[in-house]
């Protein structure tokens, strides 16, 4: 597919194929599929990193018993994820939509225990809300004579049709509120992991975003709302991950502080830069989840930080290769964080910004620097607490290949695209000395404070209240299932004591069951009675005969 998107991206050809498939009235039914830089360029992505990631799991999920069953499930999941990409009409962007929702539900509860299904719900029915704002939008669009997002006018109900699309991708994208099943994901196989939070799953939203964009910006709310969603979602997320030991949970704050940053410059208008984000994070994410599984792994299925001390020992390579994709997330120079990320920070000083969201955004990107060297600290040069007993990780081909792969890529990949990218985007700006280094001096401050956080990781002075509040993700994780769990348990036990045990019995077999046997009773009573009178009668008018006889 490379040369293919090679050269439409240089000539910048798009093609349409249509189809018809029914005509009601006005409204036509059409299947229609796009090929355009945009679908084909990530369509590469996607089967770049799904490529590398299955070749980690033929050596990961070796051990595994129902491999042919995961490895099916992954291919489905790639399947829809390319389906949303090359649709571009929203009925049947739904089979990639939903696909991508069942998918990984059925992923999150592979391994089969309380745990993976809680998450399991707690994603399914999260995704379920964005679902049914694609309905809503389905139907809107019913109203308007059309379902091709290619074409777009004003009319009386854009500005709801924007609000669905805008609540559905970031139920998707997993923005406040909505962001408590990203972390619970976690649930699912590493490989999965990996898919899921480089290029599939959480992409989704941003990518509807990107095609939907026309029609979105006519919206006035789109444009603060989104911003305001996303630059809290980033600190958030930023926040957070400093405080969270689970590796695999650190990598996954990561990802929603760089949705975060993506939305952020959706939200700012440039969405050939959100692209350009969207590739270069796809590439280093990947790497930096297969890294992770290879320390698990290795680890005895250890997931904490604190106890992955002193992992370059027997895991030099994995290690080498977690580390450029760590500092490609910080944003460190000449890697393929950089090209991206850095734009987007001097973008946000460039656009016409409040000060106080430019404050937010510094913040939470000196965050981001934070954990990341926070999790290269824990493991390096953390002590080593864990176990004495590792598995070797790297004596597989596979792995190395796939890594080495997702490195290479995660190193030359900023500079590749940037190439590409360049002339789309679309204004120069210009910015003084001072304004040009506040993101080096913000990565930098982010370093130092790391390292008093990691060092407080081994003293545990925090204080504890407010340790859990940016621990459970400023309680979304505590809000998004238990009270909604609750309200539905407490509805359910009600409705079952009312209706169930209640009118349906009074109703029902039991009331049916009862009111047989009172007239049955009845009946009895009204029978004995009749059979006594009888014999009394009978023995009556013996009397009177055998007197009568007498007489």
């Amino acid at each position: 597919m490379f040369p293919v998107t090679i050269q439409f991206m240089s000539k910048d050809i798009a093609i349409l194929y249509e189809f018809s498939l029914l005509e009601v009235s006005s409204c036509f039914m059409t299947a229609s599929f796009i090929l355009d830089p945009f679908s084909l360029s990530f369509s590469n992505i996607v089967c770049l990193i799904s490529g590398s990631v299955m070749m980690f799991s033929s050596s990961y999920m070796s051990h595994d018993p129902f491999l042919s069953r995961f490895t099916w499930l992954v291919m489905l999941f790639v399947l829809s994820m390319n389906l949303l990409i090359f649709i571009p009409s929203l009925p049947a962007l739904l089979l990639g939509w939903d696909g991508l929702g069942i998918v990984s539900f059925i992923l999150v509860i592979y391994y089969q225990n309380m745990k993976s299904l809680g998450a399991g719900m707690l994603t399914i029915l999260a995704n379920r809300i964005g679902d049914v704002m694609i309905l809503l939008s389905i139907g809107i669009l019913v109203l308007a004579g059309y379902w091709s997002i290619m074409m777009s006018w004003d009319f009386y109900l854009s500005s709801w049709l924007a609000f669905c699309i805008l609540l559905a991708g970031m139920t998707k994208s997993a923005q406040i509120p909505f962001s408590a099943w990203l972390p619970a994901a976690m649930a699912a196989p590493t490989p999965v992991s990996a898919l899921v939070h480089s290029s599939t799953l959480v992409t989704a939203g941003v990518f509807l975003f990107i095609r939907f964009y026309p029609s979105l910006s006519k919206w006035d709310f789109f444009k603060p709302s989104l911003l305001f969603i996303s630059v809290l979602t980033l600190l958030m997320a930023g926040i957070g991950a400093n405080y969270e030991n689970d590796l695999k949970k650190v990598i996954a704050l990561s990802t929603l502080s760089q949705l975060g940053v993506m939305m952020m410059s959706l939200a700012m208008g440039a969405f050939y830069l959100t692209l350009f984000h969207l590739y270069t994070h796809a590439l280093f994410k990947a790497l930096l989840f297969l890294c992770a599984g290879t320390i698990i792994h290795s680890g005895s299925g250890n997931q904490d930080i604190r106890f992955s001390g002193l992992s370059h020992k027997h895991l030099p390579l994995t290690v080498t290769c977690m580390n450029i994709a760590n500092l490609s997330l910080c944003g460190a120079p000449f890697l393929s964080g950089f090209y991206s990320k850095d734009l987007i920070l001097e973008l946000s000083l460039a656009a016409p910004t409040s000060a106080f969201m430019v404050m937010l955004i510094f913040l939470a990107t000196g965050m981001t620097a934070a954990y990341s060297l926070r999790l290269s600290f824990s493991i390096l040069w953390g002590p080593m607490q864990g176990s004495p007993f590792h598995a070797k990780g790297e004596a597989d081909f596979y792995v190395n290949f796939s890594t080495m792969t997702l490195s290479f890529c995660a190193i030359l990949g900023g500079l590749f695209f940037q190439a590409m990218f360049i002339p789309f985007i679309p204004s120069s700006f210009f910015l003084p000395p001072s304004h040009k280094m506040l993101t080096m001096f913000v990565i930098l401050s982010g370093f130092l404070l790391s390292a008093q956080i990691w060092m407080m990781d081994f003293s545990q002075k925090l204080a504890s209240k407010a340790k859990m509040f940016l621990n459970t993700m400023w309680f979304f994780g505590l809000l998004s299932s238990q009270p909604l769990s609750k309200f539905s348990l407490l509805l359910s036990t009600g409705m079952m004591k009312s209706i169930d045990q209640g009118w349906l019995e009074v109703i029902g077999g039991q009331g049916a069951f009862k009111l047989s046997s009172a007239l049955s009773k009845q009946n009895q009573k009204i029978q004995i009675s009749l059979f006594t009178f009888f014999i009394f009668l009978i023995l009556l008018i013996m009397m009177i005969f055998v007197s009568t006889l007498y007489l």
